[in-house]
């Protein structure tokens, strides 16, 4: 059998390289030897720190007899959803149609051309009602495909036309800060009035929805709900769902934040170090910044994706036995594994969230390691043509495409590594990237080869949706005064999508944001001083604003010079002062001051 994952740059398929399965990673290879065997393909999808996919490694992948039914009847490819995301969005919104019970592992069985005609996540080698087992599914599914393959087709053909129309959105006027209220108040109902955070079991963090309700437009218009998110994160930290080190693991099975999913994702502690910075909780922004940068930043600058839940104790693979035990009690222990995969968007996350909160809290080491972070990625994350690619592993970068996301995720934490430092640079990488992602960017070529429809949802999952994370770059641009092009980007993307936001709120935190920032006009502070840590700046990056820039006259003139309009006519500071501050308000400047008691916290 040909080991096809052993040299892949996917953690995760490596470590089913010695299945008895006989795997193909996702590429055309495995298309073509469906066709010409005439069989189904079976998509096994997951990731590295997937609790449930090493279950089902074990139980049903390491096992011969499984492996030869697969074998027998179908091309088994495995797929990283990390690494091919919108290969996990197409087939994820496929699976849809035959189950409500998402997730991962995600198994779906298609046609030799792509398309899905069953689907469903986890299945146990021997039945478990009301689970079947993997066996009968496999021994159902190939008959259906030998006897009743007609219907097998119609109904992958019918999932698509499907997916294809629910595509389809008609666009609508910008919601109203009233309606934003609205949506808030909606959310904040589902309030958890005894635990905090929202709903039931199992409960995640949903920092898109707690950075939705932290706008300044809910502060003021809707004090309630903007304070259910502060509850949620002072519930979080204190809770068994933030380890000792300080990082938060990726959701609680108990309604009261208690018995973890010990994985430790880059995606929700970049997030929620957001969340602390709006919050203005530096205990706990520290507490996340430490985990980043001490557990997950790779030696070679960027952060790998996440750690895993298990790890060995006393011989055996153990969930969350590392993370159970004092800190004191874990040096000798040998700690759950990182991923190291450099996914791009994911690293904006952090490089914004570390750059942001190292500027406000005085913490030059957090905005150093941004830097390095921006640094390796736009080094590492490209493939031979020079374009941006999805995910690298010790500097060999992948060949699976990055997405628009990626590329907006990236931009807009550049953006706040320019502001943090001072260095236009940054600022203009990120425009050019987010310009490739407002072009319509690239997605998966083998999705587009074989007709299969794309998700057609926009939701956030454990991160912005696409279309968010490029309203909320091109927000982030045109405050910055880098053209209303950016702001009508925005504005295009919140009409597409807004009215299924307002509807369900819940699901669309961070395009919300995104309107709310439309809403309200945008406030922007710009020191401009010899002393970036004095009296001036310190009481600029504590003031309530969309954009803090504390530069030198230099500095300020490098972004004037590189087409950033916030800084034009500030390069200039009377001899041995402070420097000068401008509050503008809707690019709309008020006479600069040099006293720091002049400069309003409040906006």
């Amino acid at each position: 059998m040909t080991n096809r994952l052993a040299d892949t740059l996917s953690p995760y398929l490596r470590a089913h390289a010695d299945n008895p399965v006989d795997w193909y990673p996702w590429g055309p290879e495995a298309f073509a030897e469906a066709q010409r065997r005439d069989v189904p393909l079976l998509i096994s999808i997951g990731y590295s720190t997937c609790h449930w996919c090493h279950v089902m490694a074990r139980e049903s992948f390491a096992d011969p007899d499984i492996a030869a039914l697969m074998n027998s009847g179908f091309v088994a490819v495995k797929v990283d959803r990390e690494e091919h995301p919108d290969v996990d969005g197409a087939y994820m919104a496929a699976a849809s149609a035959f189950t409500q019970n998402l997730g991962w592992p995600l198994t779906v069985f298609a046609t030799p051309r792509g398309g899905t005609f069953f689907a469903g996540t986890y299945w146990p080698p021997d039945a478990r009602p009301p689970l079947p087992s993997f066996r009968e599914v496999l021994a159902a599914v190939g008959e259906a495909w030998t006897q009743r393959r007609t219907q097998a087709e119609e109904s992958a053909d019918a999932v698509s036309d499907a997916l294809l129309r629910a595509a389809e959105a008609a666009p609508t006027d910008l919601p109203s800060a009233a309606a934003l209220v609205t949506a808030a108040e909606a959310i904040a109902a589902r309030e958890d009035q005894q635990f905090g955070g929202f709903g039931g079991a199992p409960k995640f963090p949903v920092a898109t929805t707690l950075r939705f309700l932290q706008s300044p437009l809910l502060v003021r218009e809707a004090p309630n709900a903007a304070r259910s998110a502060r509850r949620a994160l002072v519930a979080m930290a204190g809770s068994d769902l933030r380890d000792a080190d300080g990082g938060f693991f990726r959701y609680a099975t108990r309604r009261d934040w208690t018995v973890p999913h010990y994985e430790r994702m880059l995606t929700d502690n970049a997030q929620l170090l957001e969340v602390a910075f709006d919050a203005g909780d530096a205990e706990t922004a520290r507490g996340i910044a430490g985990f980043l940068i001490t557990t997950l930043q790779r030696p070679e600058g960027g952060f790998g994706a996440a750690q895993d839940s298990e790890s060995w104790i006393d011989g055996r693979r153990d969930e969350g036995g590392y993370y159970q035990r004092p800190v004191s009690e874990r040096s000798g222990l040998e700690p759950p594994s990182v991923d190291g995969k450099l996914i791009t968007g994911w690293n904006g996350l952090a490089i914004g969230a570390l750059a942001r909160s190292g500027a406000r809290w005085g913490e030059p080491s957090w905005i150093d390691a941004a830097a390095r972070a921006a640094e390796t990625v736009l080094r590492v994350n490209r493939g031979a043509d020079g374009e941006f690619v999805r995910t690298s592993l010790d500097g060999v970068a992948s060949a699976a495409v990055a997405t628009g996301a990626d590329l907006a995720l990236l931009a807009d934490g550049l953006f706040a590594l320019a502001l943090a430092s001072g260095e236009a640079s940054w600022a203009s990488v990120a425009r050019d990237m987010l310009d490739q992602a407002l072009d319509g960017g690239r997605s998966d070529p083998l999705l587009a080869a074989h007709g299969i429809a794309a998700s057609p949802d926009q939701t956030d999952g454990d991160l912005p949706s696409d279309v968010a994370a490029i309203a909320t770059a091109a927000l982030t641009a045109w405050r910055l005064g880098a053209g209303e092009r950016y702001r009508e980007a925005a504005v295009s993307a919140v009409r597409d999508h807004g009215a299924r936001g307002i509807d369900q709120p819940f699901a669309h935190g961070s395009l919300l944001l995104v309107a709310a920032g439309l809403v309200d006009p945008p406030r922007q502070i710009v020191v401009v001083t010899e002393d970036v840590t004095g009296a001036l700046a310190v009481t600029a990056l504590r003031a309530d604003a969309d954009t803090v820039a504390v530069v030198t006259p230099a500095q300020a003139r490098s972004f004037a010079d590189a087409g950033f309009e916030l800084f034009e006519g500030k390069g200039d500071v009377p001899p041995g002062g402070e420097g000068l501050a401008y509050d503008c308000r809707a690019f709309v400047c008020r006479l600069p001051v040099d006293d720091p008691r002049s400069l309003s916290l409040e906006r």
